[in-house]
């Protein structure tokens, strides 16, 4: 198998991105790259991520392969879980205490800080609207910072995420329950439970 097919088969795998880092773990030089690009008439849009014509870019997973660090919260995760109905009005993103997010403020970005004990805690993967896989936090854990983060959020967001959520098939109390221990907030999920449930 020559260079060329091997980055078309990075391509195929990622929905029409190729990712400098990829390149360089399959042991193809930049000038390969960069030759390669130009022949196919790629679009560069951020260092190291380029994407084909026929691609229109996914900013959440753009973000997530320039900032690994980011986990996918608040409204944000809400939507991708299919938990509000109507889209996010800008993105929502978790990283732990001590991550400089300045850059963010100028892309308009929400950033929640976590402790490193919390900042784990149910983070999953999952398609983004586009079908790339991305970081977010599952389920339950959205439930509890949206509980945590009431008084910031929408109101009709708010009963229209909890009823969701609470009215699904796919709802995990026991693991609700127990992410809510963790962050000390056991009795406040507890009265949306047992009014909700």
């Amino acid at each position: 198998m020559n260079k060329n097919d091997i980055l078309q088969q990075l391509i195929e795998k990622n929905n029409g991105y190729l990712l400098s880092a990829m390149v360089n773990e399959s042991n193809i030089s930049k000038a390969v790259l960069s030759k390669y690009v130009k022949e196919k008439g790629m679009q560069r849009i951020a260092r190291g991520i380029y994407i084909t014509d026929d691609v229109w870019p996914d900013e959440l997973y753009i973000m997530q392969v320039r900032n690994k660090a980011v986990i996918f919260s608040g409204e944000t995760a809400l939507y991708l879980h299919g938990l509000i109905d109507r889209e996010y009005s800008g993105i929502c993103v978790t990283v732990p205490t001590g991550y400089n997010a300045t850059h963010f403020k100028a892309e308009n970005v929400q950033v929640k800080y976590a402790s490193k004990s919390s900042y784990g805690l149910g983070v999953c993967a999952m398609p983004s609207m586009s079908g790339n896989m991305v970081k977010v936090y599952d389920r339950e854990r959205c439930i509890c910072d949206l509980i945590s983060d009431r008084n910031k959020m929408e109101v009709q967001n708010f009963q229209i995420a909890m009823k969701t959520y609470m009215s699904g098939k796919g709802k995990k109390l026991s693991r609700l329950i127990k992410y809510a221990e963790k962050l000390g907030m056991r009795d406040e999920v507890m009265k949306y439970v047992e009014v909700l449930e």
